[in-house]
């Protein structure tokens, strides 16, 4: 029995498979969206999420809690594109199709056109809060719409017009899920910010004297009788905000506009120790 020979679609997800793994697709897309809530969330500490040195296995770990609105959206979106399609299909020998697919494609360009106006104002209204959403969602539905209409309109041939429009929906939706994701990072970094005293409780005791702000809300002791080579100073009303490969970061255990991040090397000039938190054990 002769085999039935791939369906455009098929070709096109057969073209992509050979060049990328699926695998390697997935986790450079896990990686890039948990880095860009990471740094959007460090950044309100005033700290470069480079600077951290995270490793890749932190980052993709990262990317379910930004990740999770998008794909909630996009799966229940396509469950109703699914639907909608098979809808079409039922009734595509009505006399009113052409006249659907007139006001799909319509409705696509003028979305596409909306769209286009905000990319290209960018300088006039780069500004506006919600620029980043809006005009990837009115470019990627208005790209969606016109292929769809494109394919109802052509008979379910995928034109090479079409294959360019679903790329550009898919760019926009890269855009999108990047800025939910940024939304995300500031979110969980205001979060911590309202609630500094739930991170873990840090001492910290340093040969040399950290200079930190008067106004930053931290507690410094000095012990007169310590010799040169000795933990001379030590700091408490610190919270652990993160930690990376060879170094701390530390904030205030209360926020205040004179606040500030502080950054420790773990070597032999520090002594750090956690303390218990004030509850006692059941």
């Amino acid at each position: 029995m002769p085999e039935t020979p791939p369906s455009g679609v098929d070709r096109w997800v057969s073209l992509a498979t050979s060049f990328v793994a699926p695998v390697t697709v997935i986790s450079g897309v896990l990686f890039y969206f948990g880095y860009v809530a990471a740094r959007a969330q460090y950044d309100y500490f005033g700290l470069d999420v480079d600077v951290i040195g995270l490793s890749t296995r932190a980052y993709v770990m990262r990317s379910p809690q930004p990740l999770l609105t998008p794909m909630l959206i996009l799966v229940l979106g396509g469950v109703a594109v699914v639907a909608f399609h098979h809808w079409v299909r039922r009734h595509a020998t009505k006399t009113w199709f052409r006249t659907l697919v007139a006001a799909v494609l319509t409705t696509g360009l003028v979305l596409l056109a909306a769209g286009t106006m905000l990319l290209a104002g960018f300088t006039l209204v780069g500004g506006w809060a919600y620029y980043s959403l809006v005009t990837p969602v009115l470019l990627g539905g208005g790209a969606a719409l016109v292929a769809y209409a494109l394919r109802l309109r052509s008979g379910g041939r995928l034109e090479p017009r079409i294959v360019l429009l679903w790329v550009g929906v898919a760019a926009c939706v890269i855009w999108a899920t990047a800025t939910t994701a940024q939304w995300t990072g500031r979110g969980l970094a205001m979060e911590q910010a309202r609630n500094l005293r739930s991170l873990p409780s840090v001492v910290l005791d340093t040969r040399e004297r950290l200079y930190i702000p008067a106004g930053a809300g931290v507690q410094e002791a000095v012990r007169a009788d310590a010799g040169e080579d000795e933990y001379r100073f030590r700091y408490w009303r610190l919270r652990l905000l993160i930690q990376g490969e060879d170094r701390m970061f530390l904030v205030p255990d209360t926020w205040s506009a004179g606040g500030t991040t502080i950054m420790v090397r773990l070597d032999d000039d520090v002594r750090v120790q956690f303390q218990f938190r004030n509850s006692p054990p059941d």
